[in-house]
């Protein structure tokens, strides 16, 4: 099986948390250089300090951490995930991929990722690709950028076929960490009334505009801001999806519950299912009721009222 390479360059101080987080968006496996204890290593493991020059002249500020995409999966999803993940964690980082340079990586990234069916209703349809049949469902046009989320990651596509059996003919969505807007856009064609997506990263949220607009969409009716969690929101909603991070869900678990309208149903994903009883636990202490739980591909996605 072929793979793709991707490699995030942290400081060696951020190399911990830099795996953490690059743990979320490949649970199979990371590989990770870190030269900062060379000398100090070498002599407790092998009591010699004859080091070979190469290593010697390896960086010991900086530590790189290595993870691979399978064939057949979107690398633009990893890059986008790890990225939005390392900012909010405000770490500084660059990132290559098959050794191109992030904004290198922007275009070639595109060839990754084609029309997809999702679920019963709705065709993903990235904007520079004209040639696709959707029959009679609903197509969702979208341009990522920079932005996590074009609904090949397992976490985005568990949201968007949740999405999909849940949302009604009026319902209004609340997205937190909306990313590209595509949670929010996908409620909308789906028969939602309102969409309100919050997001930290500001070019996440003008991204999430321009695709709004490229589907029709416009405020008042659907609207993204920039916030931490639900800073900016001030209603209640009959859907509330988050597909984040586990950490961040359960510390949203304990204000997700002001947002619902009664009877509103709440949708966590972006949880690596080693996370996941922890995550449910949070979400049944904050007094939310599990009623659904789907895995696929080492990622589980909530579903509580």
């Amino acid at each position: 099986m072929n793979y793709t390479e991707v490699k995030i360059y942290v400081k060696t101080e951020d190399t911990e948390r830099a795996s953490d987080i690059a743990v979320m968006a490949v649970p199979y496996g990371i590989y990770i250089e870190d030269y900062s204890d060379l000398v100090e290593a070498a002599w407790e493991i092998a009591h010699i300090d004859l080091i070979d020059e190469d290593l010697l002249q390896k960086n010991r500020a900086e530590s790189i951490v290595h993870i691979y995409i399978e064939e057949g999966n979107n690398p633009a999803e990893a890059v986008s995930f790890i990225s939005d993940r390392l900012t909010a964690e405000k770490i500084d980082f660059r990132i290559e991929t098959d050794g191109c340079s992030e904004e290198d990586w922007a275009d070639k990234w595109k060839a990754f990722f084609k029309p997809t069916p999702v679920g019963e209703r709705l065709f993903v349809r990235p904007i520079w690709i004209d040639d696709y049949d959707a029959g009679e469902r609903a197509v969702l046009n979208i341009e990522p950028g920079a932005a996590f989320g074009t609904g090949t990651h397992d976490t985005t596509r568990l949201c968007l076929e949740t999405l999909d059996k849940i949302i009604k003919e009026g319902d209004t969505v609340l997205d937190i960490g909306c990313g590209s807007g595509i949670l929010a856009i996908a409620s909308m064609l789906l028969g939602a009334t309102e969409g309100f997506g919050v997001d930290i990263d500001e070019l996440a949220v003008k991204t999430a505009k321009e695709n709004g607009k490229m589907n029709g969409l416009d405020e008042p009716e659907l609207k993204f801001v920039c916030g931490d969690l639900a800073d900016k929101v001030t209603k209640q909603y009959d859907v509330v999806v988050a597909n984040i991070v586990a950490d961040i869900i359960i510390l949203f678990s304990t204000q997700v519950r002001a947002f619902m309208k009664q009877g509103a149903k709440f949708i966590a994903s972006g949880i690596i299912d080693t996370r996941a009883d922890e995550v449910v636990t949070a979400l049944q202490s904050a007094g939310l009721k599990l009623v659904e739980r789907i895995e696929h591909g080492g990622w589980v996605c909530l579903v509580c009222e």
